[in-house]
């Protein structure tokens, strides 16, 4: 993407603005205009002085054109900042919806830093683009669109001077982009680098303590910070040459323009008027190319992160909804894998062949060792990726000509990870379900055996959860889990690891909460616990993606094979006191 395509895009992003945007258009050409009337009419004025005429009138047309380029001016700084504050706000939150509605697989190739920067820095970005362009960069354009050919009409042979140093200044920043464009995209990507490791660290600070890494961490990021610099100081070197070498073109154009000026006045081809507008024509020019040449070099330190930003918002979901899809209707609850596989890339992982039926009100639990398939295969319910082969049947519906939303609303899930938010456990729990009253989510505690804890708290439903949780005990943010999932109250149930931080009373009593809760619904069910599985209406066994034995948790163990095995060397986890 060239300079020129991705600022084309940017300013496609005021699309809903549109007719605004002209208006502020056309406000900088009437600013142009007025701003090149000035030096002509102090020419006229000085002619007009030097030969005893009447200049009156021409100071009352300059004090008239003063007062439109006022009102246009005002017209520009009120509008523009607003439009440019009010779309990157739009932008942000257009980004925001994008990202979080891309599938898990996207998330496990872009860290959470990148994304953040992504969206903070190129929005940042969007907004400086589009305020400088409608308070510099239209002027500036139009200004040398009409300047140039307005001199060669008024006096040629001044005309060139200024022609020349339009395209002196264009060469040397054509130079400059060429020599610093692949070095610019290094030092971004160190950025990048920089934040995905900063947040690295935020996110993991306990462990960098626990380690007592303190120390190794600051210098590494201090480490990173000096690539940075070593890739940044020869871009910053040669836009530091290019601002030297046209200052001093704008001094030579002037004097230049003085010295031709004198000697056309001394051969009679020029005033002293023409001289003087001349003059502030080259001081216009000067400043509306300086203004060109930090718009280059803005738009250029800031293409990285343009295309960052960009790059997120061209990011495609591997699990796109289908354009004719219909809301998904569960009146059952029944669920069927058809022959269903999928391979994650060239790594082999995955499932193959994957046929069961989960029929209303039972519950399926899979069991196997890490890397088996288990959280695949339930992955592909919640269409977190598509199957490359089968499918996935909710009574009769296959979930990919399904909306996304009724799909992900008729299930119900209760993470490894609790999944807790920086705000109110009330806030943390109507996730489940928005409209929740009080007492409701009252009673979902109850019942998730969470409610003593939450009557500790000074501050009740309005305590704050800390950032994970990481406020919460183990067994406290996985019964918060529990009680929004109960809230939810959807027809499928998945239960991944669900118990995992409960001590034994506790999961007892959970257990039978969700006995409860799965009466009538499908529920399935990972986990390591004998406990929980063991009254599952059947008991699939995954080894390397694949169902290699099936049935109930009496049948299994009489069959003496692998999950007889599993039970029988100790492959489930005992509950332990949390």
């Amino acid at each position: 993407m060239t300079l020129f395509t991705l600022y084309i895009r940017v300013l496609k992003l005021l699309k809903s603005d549109k007719w605004l945007a002209i208006s502020l258009v056309f406000a900088n050409m009437a600013l142009v205009g007025f701003q090149f009337a000035e030096p002509i009419l102090y020419g006229w004025i000085i002619d007009a002085l030097s030969k005893d005429g009447a200049a009156m009138s021409y100071v009352l047309k300059w004090a008239l054109v003063g007062f439109l380029g006022i009102v246009s001016g005002i017209w520009i700084a009120l509008q523009a900042d607003r439009l440019a504050h009010r779309r990157r706000l739009a932008a942000m939150a257009e980004y925001f919806e994008h990202v979080i509605a891309l599938p898990a697989a996207f998330y496990g190739a872009s860290h959470s830093g990148r994304l953040m920067k992504a969206m903070l820095s190129g929005t940042d970005h969007l907004f400086s683009l589009w305020l400088t362009f409608f308070r510099e960069h239209v002027g500036a354009i139009f200004s040398l669109i009409t300047l140039v050919p307005l001199s060669l009409y008024m006096n040629w042979r001044l005309a060139v001077l200024l022609f020349v140093l339009v395209i002196v200044y264009g060469t040397l920043n054509y130079i400059v982009v060429r020599k610093t464009y692949n070095g610019q995209d290094e030092v971004e990507r160190h950025h990048v680098a920089l934040a995905s490791r900063a947040g690295d660290v935020f996110g993991n600070v306990q462990v960098v303590q626990a380690f007592t890494r303190l120390s190794a961490e600051v210098a590494g990021l201090k480490s990173s910070m000096q690539q940075l610099l070593v890739a940044q100081y020869p871009v910053l070197t040669w836009w530091a040459v290019l601002t030297i070498l046209t200052k001093a073109s704008s001094t030579l154009a002037i004097v230049s323009i003085f010295a031709l000026g004198v000697m056309l006045h001394d051969q009679g081809k020029a005033s002293v008027g023409d001289i003087i507008t001349f003059i502030g024509f080259s001081a216009m020019l000067i400043g509306k190319l300086e203004q060109l040449t930090g718009f280059v070099s803005r738009i250029f330190f800031q293409t990285a992160g343009l295309k960052e930003y960009f790059a997120m918002m061209d990011a495609q979901s591997s699990v796109p909804e289908a354009k004719d899809a219909k809301e998904l209707v569960v009146k059952q609850g029944r669920v069927e894998f058809k022959n269903v596989s999928f391979a994650y890339g060239e790594t082999g992982g995955g499932v193959r062949n994957l046929n069961f039926i989960a029929e209303p009100g039972q519950t399926i639990a899979f069991v196997g060792t890490t890397g088996a398939g288990k959280t695949t295969a339930l992955g592909l319910l919640q269409r977190a990726q598509d199957p490359t082969k089968g499918k996935v049947l909710i009574d009769g519906q296959d979930i990919k000509k399904v909306t996304l939303t009724s799909l992900r609303k008729s299930i119900a899930i209760v993470f490894q990870e609790a999944g807790l938010f920086n705000r109110s456990i009330a806030e943390n729990l109507r996730m489940g379900k928005p409209e929740a009253s009080d007492d409701e989510l009252f009673d979902a505690l109850t019942k998730a055996q969470a409610i003593d804890f939450i009557q500790r708290k000074e501050d009740g439903l309005q305590s704050n959860v800390s950032e994970r949780g990481s406020n919460l005990s183990g067994g406290e943010r996985q019964r918060l889990a529990i009680a929004r999932a109960l809230l939810k109250d959807s027809p499928i149930l998945i239960l991944d690891e669900a118990t995992s931080a409960l001590d034994v009373t506790t999961e007892k009593k959970v257990q039978k909460a969700f006995g409860t809760l799965a009466k009538g619904r499908t529920t399935f069910v990972i986990a390591h616990r004998l406990s929980t599985i063991k009254d599952a209406d059947c008991i699939l066994v995954l080894d390397k993606g694949e169902i290699v034995e099936r049935g109930t948790f009496d049948e299994l163990v009489a069959m003496n094979g692998v999950f007889a095995q599993m039970v029988s060397s100790g492959g489930f986890d005992k509950a332990k006191p949390v």
